[in-house]
């Protein structure tokens, strides 16, 4: 049973979580649950990369259903994925958020732009779109998308395994001078200790390390849990 519409994207995905090393210490960080309300998808305020595979079957579901995504408020461009980096890669294009759009305490270093794709009150359009035709929450969309804020960092200089973990504001790799970083600056990615509604990382994310397990056939969610058992 495939349980994305990326099938090339989620092997090469796929590849690397069996191969990672899974960093049980970051899964222990306490992290509010995602609360549209709350974050008004502020994760998803500058689009999201994209593989290939995934900018063409963007392309082809605007192309076939176009009038359902504009039903649910979305005002789609007709290039609705767009070159980035020079042309070295893709992601969804975005547009200037609109006044209430974005979050009370939206990152200050944050563009306020959002993805095509949210609709005025934050929700994503191909989620919508995939619950409604049955294929499930994450079906269609990009991978990277419904990972956040789980992040797969690359095998470097420094790390001779690709690494499964949640970055925090002192490592995030997006951090640099002027910019403080981007997952550990969402409301679902930064830590949250005080929070009442905190709970640890890996019962706030079971449902993407599940899904992440599925993908690799790596029980990822089992294996953070192991250790809470021994």
């Amino acid at each position: 049973m495939a349980h994305t519409a990326y099938e090339k994207t989620a092997q090469i995905v796929a590849g690397q979580l069996r191969e990672a090393v899974i960093d049980h210490e970051a899964f222990e960080t306490e992290l509010r649950p995602c609360e549209l309300d709350r974050c008004r998808a502020t994760c998803c305020h500058d689009g999201v990369y994209l593989s290939q595979e995934e900018a063409e079957g963007l392309r082809q579901m605007v192309a076939d259903h176009g009038e359902r995504l504009a039903a649910y408020g979305l005002s789609l461009p007709d290039e609705p994925v767009e070159a980035s980096r020079g042309g070295e890669t893709m992601k969804t294009a975005t547009r200037e958020a609109e006044e209430g759009e974005l979050a009370e305490d939206y990152p200050a270093h944050f563009p306020k732009t959002r993805c095509v794709f949210l609709d005025r009150q934050g929700r994503c359009g191909i989620q919508r779109l995939s619950m409604e035709q049955g294929r499930g929450d994450w079906f269609d969309k990009p991978l990277t998308c419904w990972i956040h804020p789980i992040v797969i960092l690359p095998v470097n200089r420094e790390r001779t395994r690709p690494q499964v973990t949640l970055v925090s504001p002192e490592n995030d790799p997006q951090k640099k001078e002027g910019y403080p970083g981007f997952a550990s600056c969402t409301h679902c990615g930064r830590p949250d200790q005080d929070g009442k509604k905190a709970r640890q990382a890996r019962e706030v994310l079971a449902a993407e390390l599940e899904m992440m397990g599925k993908i690799s056939g790596r029980d990822i969610l089992g294996e953070l849990n192991a250790e809470e058992l021994d």
